[in-house]
């Protein structure tokens, strides 16, 4: 498993589409992710210290596993298939694990209201993480081994991540 956390969220000014930007904390991976409009105002506010004036579904989740005495010890995104993501979200309650299927955007949503990194299974980092960090390197050799994803898949990624206006929350992660 690899350890994340949120690095930033991209709205396309063009067609409005959010990407939420996972960043791995001992790596150079990011991990894109597409998410709705909702999700993505939820996880900002959360992140920018913004209070909203009634619970949003994301708080109201936290509140109710908090009062049945459970408590979320674990987001993770498990895998990719079709290009869609998936995800689970692992609760304690009363001495047993509990896993939720969940889609990422709603558990990343709980997973920064909770101060919990997002995990993710290796496989789907090997297989849609990309280096927004290093463009230049991208021709250099890696020990012979084969790239994961083409260049021009990658090309593709870079010239849509750069029609994004970022609105980049840096590195903070509640503790």
């Amino acid at each position: 498993m690899i350890e994340a956390v949120v690095d930033s969220i991209r709205v396309s000014l063009v067609t409005q589409a959010r990407v939420v930007i996972l960043k791995e904390v001992n790596g150079a991976r990011h991990l894109p992710i597409w998410i709705g409009p909702f999700e993505a105002e939820a996880i900002a506010m959360q992140l920018q210290g913004i209070e909203s004036s009634r619970p949003l579904p994301y708080d109201l989740l936290r509140t109710v596993i908090a009062e049945l005495g459970g408590e979320v010890t674990r987001i993770t995104i498990t895998e990719i298939n079709n290009d869609v993501y998936y995800a689970r979200i692992l609760v304690n309650a009363r001495g047993e694990g509990v896993e939720i299927d969940s889609r990422p955007s709603d558990a990343i949503a709980l997973a920064v209201r909770v101060g919990l990194p997002i995990m993710i299974d290796n496989a789907v980092m090997d297989r849609a993480g990309v280096n927004l960090d290093d463009e230049d390197d991208d021709d250099a050799e890696s020990e012979g081994e084969p790239a994961a994803v083409s260049e021009e898949g990658l090309t593709a990624f870079r010239d849509f991540i750069n029609t994004l206006d970022l609105d980049d929350f840096g590195n903070k992660r509640d503790n």
